[in-house]
């Protein structure tokens, strides 16, 4: 694969404007605020930025900031780039700090994306589903009782950030949860892949009339408490559909809701969110699979959950709300002779692609499958008139290759851009060495 990675960084300072609102989530968010990622952070980063472009590979430009926290120190880096190839220009935005804090610097960061996507989205999908603001008051009033308490914290700061309404950030997060969609994931390892890397891929086919595909957006999460992960979205759009994290867990979902099965279950957390807890929390896939079956459900869903790193392994899970008890969760491992493919399953791949066809290609490339030969299955398997993104990750190197929709171009037309995570969370890594170090001097 031949990638044209272009990298679009620069330092413009500014201080965060803080809410009377914003003021109180940022105190109760910060779990000890000056705790988050500060000046050594941004002395990594700031290293990372001047070794790639120093060797060739960035432009010089780009936006970044430095936020100041409710008692004037300094908390947070939040930054922006993009990565290209062709035709195709992606913005990654890093951000570091309390949740609160790495909210505003999203909405910040993607102001103008922001105030133009998520409106006009909003209103166009109520009109289209037939969905009110006071119906999704309700949905976010009622799941928000089960969603976890730093995600509501980085919707405030969105909203302050980008200067819009919270009640319109809230509303679209909840729209996912009132649509049907299907989607397709595959995750192959070990003797099925050409150098033992866990592979994983997600295609997202969703509306292409919401239009969110054309505000891309991976953003890149260096939380001053938890675990740094990234994760293929959309401009103002927190919750995850997909994501990994720097301990190797990648996670991938797949609708599997028919509009006969609404009105569906609101009193529980929606996938988006628990996702952004597992990715946060879960340092491999055995403490994924705990968190998850403590869940309550709210749709049918498959999900893909894999462990490049410490496990090695991934696993498919069928979730069926409506069923019985005893059949709504069924987890399936790698060759197993129960899967609903079977015998379509082999050695060290787990996937679910309602039959279009990803087993033949799996079997021809088995041994050698790898981010390139990935991509083109991905491609060869989306649902046709609304795959909106294509995703690989590579949860062992630490690094995702993502395709998104354009206009009226779908994704699996259009090409690949390159993020190499590892690097940005050794950026990371650096600025806590070197704080300590100037903690340390004399």
């Amino acid at each position: 694969m031949k990638f044209l990675f272009l990298l679009c960084i620069a330092g413009i300072g500014a201080s965060m404007p803080i809410s009377s609102t914003g003021k109180t989530v940022a105190r109760i968010a910060a779990e000890g605020t000056r705790g988050g990622a500060g000046v050594g952070q941004a002395q990594g980063v700031a290293a990372g930025i001047q070794a790639m472009t120093s060797s060739g590979q960035g432009a010089r430009e780009g936006r970044g900031l430095r936020l100041l926290d409710t008692e004037g120190t300094m908390e947070g880096v939040g930054y922006r780039f993009v990565i290209s190839n062709g035709v195709a220009r992606v913005p990654v935005v890093v951000v570091g700090g309390t949740p609160y804090q790495m909210g505003w610097q999203i909405g910040h960061l993607m102001k103008t994306e922001i105030r133009e996507f998520l409106p006009s989205a909003l209103a166009r999908l109520e009109a289209g589903e037939g969905i009110s603001d006071e119906s999704l008051d309700k949905v976010w009033a009622t799941t928000a009782a089960y969603t976890d308490d730093r995600f509501e914290q980085e919707l405030l700061g969105i909203a302050d950030g980008a200067g819009i309404p919270l009640r319109t950030v809230q509303h679209v997060q909840c729209l996912p949860l009132l649509m049907p969609y299907s989607c397709s994931s595959i995750a192959a390892w070990g003797k099925a892949t050409e150098d033992g890397h866990l592979y994983q891929t997600r295609d997202l086919d969703w509306s292409m009339k919401a239009g969110a595909h054309n505000f891309p957006a991976l953003v890149v999460y260096l939380p001053a408490h938890g675990i740094a992960h990234v994760i293929p979205t959309f401009a103002g759009v927190a919750g995850a559909n997909c994501g990994m994290n720097a301990d190797g867990l990648v996670l991938s979902e797949m609708g599997d809701s028919p509009a006969r099965d609404e009105p569906y279950n609101v009193h529980a957390p929606h996938f988006m969110t628990w996702f952004r807890t597992l990715l946060w929390d879960a340092p491999n896939l055995s403490s994924a699979l705990d968190m998850f079956r403590s869940l309550p459900l709210t749709k049918s869903y498959h999900f893909v959950f894999g462990d490049g790193r410490a496990e090695h392994r991934a696993v498919k899970i069928r979730l069926r709300a409506t069923k019985a008890a005893g059949e709504r969760v069924w987890i399936w491992k790698d060759d197993d002779p129960s899967d609903e493919l079977a015998p379509n399953v082999l050695k060290d791949v787990v996937y679910q692609d309602e039959g279009r066809g990803a087993f033949p290609l799996l079997k021809k490339d088995y041994g050698r499958l790898n981010g390139e030969r990935l991509e083109k299955i991905a491609c060869a398997i989306p649902i046709r008139g609304g795959n909106v993104m294509d995703v690989v990750f590579d949860a062992t190197a630490l690094r995702l290759w993502v395709s998104y929709a354009a206009g009226s171009t779908e994704a699996y037309r259009r090409p690949f851009v390159f993020l190499d995570f590892k690097s940005l969370v050794a950026d990371r890594e650096l600025g806590a060495i070197r704080q300590r170090k100037v903690a340390s001097s004399p």
